[in-house]
């Protein structure tokens, strides 16, 4: 015996988690200006400002904290949402969880607690993510016997694959930039479109910082000299960056892969606060914007930046509407090519594409992009009055990752 639910019984009094208040940390470059602040303090400094903007909040009344980092391996290794919470002076009772889906960790972690908030298993939940690359350790694996004879060596462990099981096809685990070459093959994107786009994400940051876009979204960490992003370069142009040489492959080779149109390596984290509809009052706060849709998506490994093609359509239908509803996308931009790649295909205007930068300029700590692109698209869709954005992320081993926004500050009637 069983029973049928209609479409229309099983939505009645389905909940909505809504965002409340999301800041983050300035991203510093690689041994730069947050190379001496550990990953957990960071993750404590992000928890702490986005705290400060919702004061009416009893911290005690966070059902949860989810939080995302791609290494954990270092220093964050013990929990680092728990711990960071702890740090951040939440009362002890205030359970913290970490997810790793590597650069999409933080983003996932958001998706996580709005499914917790939407099936009424919380209230109020605590989400973000971090990430420090330049104190990402180095590892020693354990040998299968004791003292071997030889030497050992360390791996690094601050990007992309290490310590490779060998049953992995080789095609799988070529590194980063050589799988996006190969996108770039497969789609015919040309070195200029790619210094163009990534020129384009430079002078857009420094706009934004310069407008005071990111006054209240970006808060500096406590004894660090960093009040925005580090690896901002106001005058970067395409032909400043056609200057630069390509980095996996040799122009003998066809690379167009460069330091300058790929996203750099970084520090940082950021903090999203979810919750119900009925939290605004616990949280003593209207909601900004309302998780609308989620879509996930595997591929090929090293496909992998074209994945958020189709977590955004997903994202995009389970929240009953399609391309031409959409007023802004934050994509990340782990690389040039991937990220045109991604919007060649929605075919959409490029122009409403990360209109306050992207990562190629602001930066990627893994960890904490996912929360970056979120928050950043909550404010863009408030100052544009835009009614509905997709965030969307890009996820090594062949992933990808998308959330729809809708502002609560744009109604039907009004857009």
């Amino acid at each position: 015996m069983y029973f049928r639910i209609s479409r229309a019984t099983a939505t009645v009094g389905v909940m909505s988690a809504y965002l409340y208040a999301a800041t983050r940390t300035p991203f510093g470059r690689f041994n730069g200006a947050l190379a001496g602040v550990r990953p957990d303090d960071l993750a404590a400094a992000a928890i702490t400002s986005t705290l400060a903007d919702v004061p009416g909040l009893d911290p005690a009344a966070i059902d949860d904290v989810v939080w995302g980092n791609a290494n954990g391996a270092g220093e964050e290794n013990r929990n680092v949402g728990r711990m960071a919470a702890l740090l951040a002076g939440l009362p002890v009772s205030v359970p913290g969880t970490t997810v790793n889906r590597l650069c999409g960790s933080s983003l996932d972690a958001a998706m996580t607690a709005s499914r917790t908030i939407e099936c009424g298993d919380a209230e109020v939940v605590l989400t973000g993510g971090v990430e420090s690359m330049t104190r990402a350790p180095w590892v020693l694996p354990k040998s299968a016997k004791p003292f071997p004879v030889g030497d050992v060596t360390a791996v690094s462990t601050t990007l992309g694959w290490r310590l490779v099981n060998p049953r992995m096809p080789k095609e799988w685990t070529v590194s980063l930039g050589e799988a996006n070459e190969r996108l770039r093959e497969r789609f015919g994107i040309s070195r200029e479109r790619q210094d163009e786009f990534a020129a384009r994400s430079h002078q857009l940051a420094d706009l934004a910082w310069e407008s005071g876009f990111y006054d209240g979204l970006v808060v500096p960490v406590e004894g660090v000299d960093l009040t925005r992003d580090e690896g901002i370069r106001a005058g970067s142009t395409p032909e400043v960056l056609a200057g630069l040489k390509p980095v996996f492959r040799t122009p003998e080779q066809g690379g167009t892969i460069t330091a300058g149109n790929a996203s750099p390596l970084n520090d940082g984290a950021s903090a999203v606060l979810l919750g119900s509809e009925k939290a605004a009052a616990t949280i003593g706060a209207d909601p900004i914007a309302r998780i609308a849709g989620r879509g996930v998506m595997a591929l090929e490994p090293q496909a992998f930046g074209y994945a958020p093609v189709e977590a955004a359509n997903r994202a995009l239908a389970r929240a009953g509407i399609g391309w031409d509803q959409v007023g802004a996308v934050e994509l990340n931009e782990a690389f040039a090519v991937q990220s045109l790649a991604c919007l060649d295909a929605w075919k959409i205007d490029p122009a409403i594409v990360n209109q306050k930068g992207g990562a190629i300029a602001i930066g990627h700590p893994l960890g904490a992009s996912g929360g970056r692109v979120l928050a950043t698209l909550a404010k863009v869709l408030r100052v544009t009055k835009q009614r509905y954005g997709v965030a969307a992320i890009c996820i090594g081993v062949g992933q990808g990752l998308a959330v729809v926004l809708e502002n609560c500050g744009v109604t039907e009637a009004g857009k």
